[in-house]
């Protein structure tokens, strides 16, 4: 499936930020600077460079300060709101409560604060776009190895066996495996039996991969877990120190 036909994405921004205080005492975390731009505007950028026309950002923690900044940006992509002011849907609640706006075709979930480096050259959105079957795939995940990550101390989410196997969870025995970097292509049907109300994308994910329908590609470069102000300061470090050229 040709890269041009996934031209929308969901960009997931509803969270309350708690471990990010006090940096997100007064602002929600997708407002937070990274390199003096913001998290939101660093997502928001890729995507458009990666052809994508159209982003619907969610919002309920401080959602009239989100939404005000991102109505305000005068470059792509095109920017609709949805607005989750009145209850916390988590993520797979917020891509429901967003249907009606992403349409019927395969559109992009992007976590607010996901955010990597990258050698010139590389353009892993694409990558991602241009891996997409339609016919074979309800869901393809961009991964990262823990090993090739900062501020991420975990074990992995998923065990990664090549662009053509289907993706399974980890298993304790699996060790160390590979962790989802809050990017994915989602097809409609992929909700096609969401509950309503607040849920958790893994709800999704786990029939899908019953299914053997949840692929993925490991993203080339360093993938940043910027989850508190700690991790923050230390990815702004790493980058100062001469370790990145793209972020």
């Amino acid at each position: 499936m040709p890269s041009a036909q996934v031209d929308t994405a969901m960009v997931l921004a509803a969270g309350l930020g708690q471990r990010m205080r006090p940096l997100t005492d007064t602002q929600p975390k997708p407002l937070v600077p990274f390199l003096g731009k913001a998290l939101i505007d660093h997502v928001l950028d890729r995507l458009a460079a990666a052809g994508v026309t159209r982003a619907i950002v969610n919002g309920h923690y401080r959602v009239d300060q989100l939404f005000a900044h991102v109505s305000a940006r005068s470059r792509a992509p095109e920017i609709l709101l949805s607005d989750e002011r009145d209850e916390l849907l988590d993520t797979g609640g917020g891509v429901v409560h967003a249907l009606d706006k992403l349409g019927s075709k395969p559109f992009l979930t992007h976590n607010s604060d996901s955010v990597w480096v990258e050698a010139p050259g590389v353009d892993n959105l694409s990558r991602l776009l241009n891996a997409w079957d339609e016919a074979q795939m309800d869901c393809l995940m961009l991964l990262a190895d823990p090993k090739c990550s900062l501020g991420y101390n975990g074990n992995g989410d998923f065990v990664f066996q090549g662009r053509d196997t289907p993706l399974r969870r980890r298993k304790d025995e699996d060790g160390q495996t590979h962790v989802f970097a809050g990017v994915s292509i989602a097809h409609p049907r992929l909700f096609s039996e969401a509950p309503s109300g607040a849920f958790s994308m893994n709800k999704v994910w786990d029939h899908a991969l019953s299914n053997g329908r949840v692929f993925g590609i490991m993203l080339e470069g360093t993938w940043m877990h910027i989850g508190t102000p700690e991790a923050l300061e230390a990815a702004e470090k790493w980058i100062a120190d001469g370790n990145a050229t793209h972020a």
